[in-house]
């Protein structure tokens, strides 16, 4: 709903977003959508423009002042000028404006460079010093931080580090069911496979994932201790009693499973648990033993559902958490964006989408070694081998699901795609002239070896060598914050 300056709901604007073509987008893109239009419509309104006046030059000028213009201090991307282009498209082809004051199908009403994804990676060791530091609450030399409690810290490393071993989306670890778990292990037991609901994916198909089992441990340990306290505790505090959730009565053992429920007035329904989105799962109950229990696998600390969008909060108070480790408190005070590129460096920053990026990477290395100790294949040879090598790449893009090897290679391995291949390949000059022994200790040296040297050689990828090398303790007088 889009209410004017002077307190009155646009009625056009009300039947806009509630038209076909705005109404059946991903709330997601509704949701930006909304924002980049409202923007353009208080800027226009301080022209004295109604939007279905705006002609070209007002969104030329528009465009000017959001992108390039030095009176404004929030200038942003050309990625993000595309959106709100595409947005203010939608909005003037609906409303019939002609001529189209701006139109993302013409190339001058683009932006010329646009960075569509900005990628980052953290090496599997700098994940651990940030599960560590902001989830587990330690010291840089391991002791616990007085006075931390850790209510969630179970749920947040097990959370990270299914994400981390699968691969999988925010919304797609975020939006798993407690029975959702995988079980059944590959041959050699280190890794157990599952399937991803469309309704939860992108793409909107099945998608199989693999998550190694000492991450599933992890998250059966949450499930059998965090988990179930958290639902207790809203058990006997009567959280559940006025909620509208749904109680499942059956599902199907099919190929496609059918839940059956029946809501709170006694009415009964059914659908296939696939096609169930996670705001429907979030409402998905079973009769405990002490009462109803939610199927949601992620709870808050009051037993209810952790909503996809919460694991943003949690990534940024882990982040500050590395920054009261690793900074100063004069640095700390200075804002982020500010501070200098040294201190920016050198504390592990993380978001939950980086989960999958760096999975991506991990994925990428340890099947181009792979392939290389499969094969034995000299440095000449590995030129050579050169023709053959996508395969791990369509391997990494069948993993992340999806649909064009390009995607994987543009949007999240982009910096590392057109690296020499030598540097992904190349053996260690120790290691050729002492082979190691093939154990797995020794393939984790190699293999860290090797990200050492990709974080020393391409941007973007925070590593220990770096984040640790020189950096401050805190004031000894200052106080952490639990």
């Amino acid at each position: 709903m889009f209410v004017r300056p002077d307190f009155q709901v646009d009625p056009d604007l009300l039947d806009f977003v509630m038209s076909r073509g705005f109404r059946y987008l991903a709330r997601s893109t509704r949701e930006d959508y909304a924002t980049d239009i409202r923007l353009l419509l208080d800027w226009l309104w301080t022209r004295g423009v109604a939007w279905w006046q705006a002609t070209e030059d007002d969104l030329a000028a528009y465009r000017e002042f959001r992108c390039n213009s030095p009176l404004n201090p929030q200038r942003i991307s050309g990625a993000k000028w595309n959106r709100e282009a595409a947005a203010f498209t939608r909005l003037f082809k609906w409303g019939q404006v002609d001529p189209l004051p701006v139109d993302v199908g013409r190339r001058e009403d683009r932006a010329a460079y646009a960075r569509t994804r900005y990628v980052r990676w953290l090496t599997p060791r700098t994940w651990r010093l940030w599960m560590d530091l902001g989830l587990r609450r330690l010291r840089p030399n391991g002791t616990r931080v007085p006075g931390w409690d850790g209510r969630t810290e179970l749920r947040n490393t097990a959370f990270t580090q299914l994400a981390l071993s699968s691969g999988m989306r925010r919304q797609e670890v975020g939006g798993l069911l407690a029975f959702e778990l995988p079980d059944q292990r590959l041959r050699r037991g280190l890794f157990s496979h599952g399937t991803v609901p469309w309704a939860l994916t992108r793409s909107k198909k099945i998608r199989v994932f693999y998550a190694r089992a000492d991450a599933l441990r992890q998250v059966e340990a949450y499930r059998e201790s965090e988990r179930m306290w958290a639902i207790a505790q809203a058990q006997r505090q009567g959280r559940y009693d006025h909620l509208p959730y749904l109680l499942v009565t059956e599902v199907t053992r099919s190929p496609e499973p059918v839940v059956r429920w029946v809501d709170r007035d006694g009415v009964q329904g059914r659908r296939e648990l696939g096609a169930l989105d996670w705001r429907e799962r979030q409402w998905l109950f079973t009769e405990g033993q002490q009462g109803p229990e939610p199927w949601w696998l992620w709870l808050t600390e009051e037993g209810m559902p952790m909503l996809p969008d919460r694991w943003n909060t949690m990534f940024r108070l882990a982040n500050l958490r590395c920054e009261e480790q690793l900074l100063t408190s004069q640095e700390r005070q200075v804002p982020r964006h500010l501070r200098t590129a040294e201190a920016r460096g050198r504390v592990p920053w993380a978001t939950p989408h980086m989960t999958r990026h760096s999975f991506s990477l991990f994925m990428l290395v340890v099947l181009n070694d792979l392939v290389n100790r499969k094969f034995g294949l000299t440095p000449t040879e590995r030129r050579d081998f050169a023709l053959l090598y996508g395969d791990p790449w369509l391997l990494v893009c069948e993993l992340l699901g999806h649909t064009d090897v390009e995607t994987t290679k543009d949007h999240y391995l982009s910096p590392v795609r057109h690296m020499r291949l030598e540097t992904l390949l190349a053996f260690d000059e120790n290691e050729r002239r002492h082979p190691s022994d093939g154990t797995q200790t020794g393939g984790a040296e190699r293999v860290t070896s090797l990200f050492a040297r990709l974080a020393q050689e391409t941007s973007g990828i925070q590593d220990l060598d770096v984040l640790l090398d020189r950096h401050p303790m805190p004031d000894t007088d200052d106080e952490v914050p639990t």
